[in-house]
């Protein structure tokens, strides 16, 4: 593909780890060239400065939404200061990929109660589509606004929706237990993520409630169109990467393990990222790392018609930059697993 038939793209926010991991894509991506990259804290550097692993030359900007002149950005920015960046890009008709929480929920109430402020850009909440292209698929070619998913809404959402979707469980108790690498974190220190705290060290946290949960309920609920409640204990594990999600959830009748993993294969048989394992097979997070793949594998318990659900995804890429790229390859009419195989 010729440079001048590319697609030029920006990234606001190019220096925390999923910034950074969209960068590392993006440069080996044969449909884009960057145009601009911004940073607060790394303004002045070239990206290969601040990650020497990174090949490229291109100096960070301070943020001026006046200069940004792609037709396409990603907003990497934290929930809350992402709004009101992404509604001056929507305003203009720049297509966007928004990695904060921002445009995820549909209810601006909501969101105040979990995030703690207002939302700066109500108005757009409607215009958003959740990135999710297992799900929303066609929406997403036509959107100009792309909420891209959590890491674990995507974990989670894609280990339950062939069930949902079928009408096969029960809405209610549907368990979640989830282990996440440190990088979701985010790359600013905390005592929590200091490696002494860290190392040799497993621990649950926000278990009264995680901000992720009302996403997760928001799109379960929509899927099997009716109300889905859900418990979530999200855990921190002394690795950099990767998240593993496993769900218990009750059948609504008595089937075997080969029967619900037919339905599964079934729902994501034309699925380019999303691989079903056969019988008696778990996925393990080294074998999703660095990819944009899901794996899942399932057992149904006979004794008490549970099944349990096991998904496996790289947080950084499947779980935000990769899928961010899928996306993007929606929006401008790429085959949608361009750069990410």
């Amino acid at each position: 593909m010729q440079k001048e038939n590319k697609v030029k793209v920006s990234v606001i926010g190019a220096t925390g780890y999923t910034g950074v991991e969209l960068v590392r894509l993006l440069l080996k991506h044969p449909g884009v060239e960057i145009d601009t990259l911004t940073s607060e804290s790394f303004a002045g550097k070239k990206i290969s400065e601040v990650y020497p692993q990174v090949k490229c030359d291109i100096v960070c900007e301070s943020l001026n939404i006046d200069k940004i002149s792609s037709p396409l950005v990603f907003t990497a920015l934290p929930h809350g200061k992402s709004a009101k960046v992404v509604g001056k890009l929507f305003d203009r008709g720049v297509k966007i990929v928004d990695f904060s929480a921002d445009f995820r929920l549909h209810d601006a109430g909501v969101y105040q109660s979990w995030y703690g402020i207002s939302h700066a850009r109500e108005d757009l909440l409607s215009e958003a589509v959740y990135g999710l292209p297992e799900i929303y698929r066609e929406k997403i070619k036509q959107a100009l606004l792309v909420a891209n998913p959590g890491c674990y809404p995507t974990s989670i959402i894609l280990a339950l929706a062939p069930l949902l979707k079928n009408k096969l469980i029960k809405r209610e108790g549907l368990v979640a237990d989830s282990k996440s690498g440190v990088s979701g974190a985010g790359r600013t220190p905390t005592l929590e993520t200091h490696f002494p705290e860290v190392s040799e060290n497993i621990n649950a946290y926000n278990v009264a409630g995680h901000r992720h949960l009302p996403e997760i309920e928001q799109e379960l609920t929509k899927i099997a169109n009716e109300n889905v409640t859900l418990t979530f204990v999200p855990h921190l594990i002394p690795a950099n990467r990767g998240i593993l999600s496993t769900c218990y959830v009750d059948l609504v009748k008595k089937m075997s393990t080969e029967e619900v993993l037919d339905i599964y294969t079934k729902f994501y048989g034309k699925e380019p990222f999303v691989e079903v394992l056969p019988p008696g097979f778990f996925p393990h997070t080294r074998e999703v790392i660095w990819s944009n793949r899901c794996r899942i594998g399932l057992y149904v318990d006979r004794r008490d018609d549970k099944v349990v659900v096991i998904s496996a995804i790289d947080n950084l890429v499947k779980g935000a930059s990769g899928q961010a790229i899928q996306n993007m390859n929606l929006m401008c009419g790429f085959d949608e697993d361009l750069g990410l195989e």
